[in-house]
């Protein structure tokens, strides 16, 4: 919801533990896609669209459930399913704490409503997700990124196995700001260092659409976080094509 970009979210990807009947719900709610990956989608249980209609769709029987989306409950209580959806958007309460809320009295009307938006949405994205093998690429693309990002943080934040070891909150967050620091700053560098070979005559013809797409700036191979590291404070990085021209004397000299 809070990503600080200018970037409009239309789908969260997410692995087999992050997708829920509520977290599908809510989403929705939000005005943007769950497209979870479901290791055991076998398993996943499909709700009829309204009673009355056993014999309808014989090739799904066994993974049908016995009763239909209850959309009576859904319309009494549609009011209140959009006042916490708007909260949630304007930051005036957290999914936390509403969630929260619900899972103590998990008889919740609203809860129970938003719980039966979810099984909706879900029915449909199951359905969608078996016959279209796009959509099931797209998730596995999505997801290695994250996957691939999350390797990149294993290398950044090593010490003490990437455990934030303590139980005080303010080490917690000083500890994630420096991850963060270092994260923009890789990407940061990185993005320069691609950009300054794309910049080459001989990269020009090179890469067609589908290249130019497939590019990141997350890698870090070049990233040595064991041993020790000189800085050289009175040099900068050259990351234009072309070699830095000196300056008049006592002017600074730009890569």
């Amino acid at each position: 919801m809070r990503h600080g970009t200018t970037m409009q979210v239309e789908a969260n990807y997410t692995d087999s533990h992050g997708q829920s009947e509520i977290g599908f719900g809510i989403t929705r709610l939000l005005g943007f896609d769950l497209h979870p990956r479901i290791k055991r989608i076998n398993h996943v249980k499909l709700y009829r669209p309204v009673a009355g209609q056993a014999g309808a769709w014989p090739g799904l029987a066994p993974a049908m459930m016995g009763r239909a989306i209850r959309w009576d409950l859904v319309a009494e209580q549609y009011d209140q399913i959009i006042k916490y959806a708007t909260a949630i958007r304007t930051g005036t309460a957290s999914t936390e704490a509403i969630l929260r809320r619900f899972t103590r009295a998990a008889s919740h009307p609203t809860y129970q409503a938003m719980l039966e938006v979810g099984r909706a949405v879900k029915t449909a994205f199951v359905a969608r997700y078996l016959r279209d093998r796009d959509l099931q690429r797209e998730i596995h693309d999505g997801l290695n990124v994250a996957e691939g990002w999350n390797g990149g943080n294993q290398v950044l934040f090593y010490g003490k196995g990437g455990d934030i070891a303590t139980n005080r909150r303010d080490e917690q967050e000083l500890s994630v700001a420096c991850l963060h620091v270092l994260q923009a700053a890789v990407a940061y560098v990185n993005t320069l260092l691609v950009q300054d070979v794309l910049a080459q005559p001989g990269w020009a013809d090179a890469l067609a659409p589908e290249d130019r797409r497939g590019l990141t700036p997350l890698f870090w191979t070049h990233v040595a976080p064991y041993g020790e590291v000189k800085l050289n404070m009175t040099k900068r990085l050259e990351l234009r094509g072309d070699a830095a021209v000196p300056q008049a004397s006592g002017s600074p000299v730009r890569p």
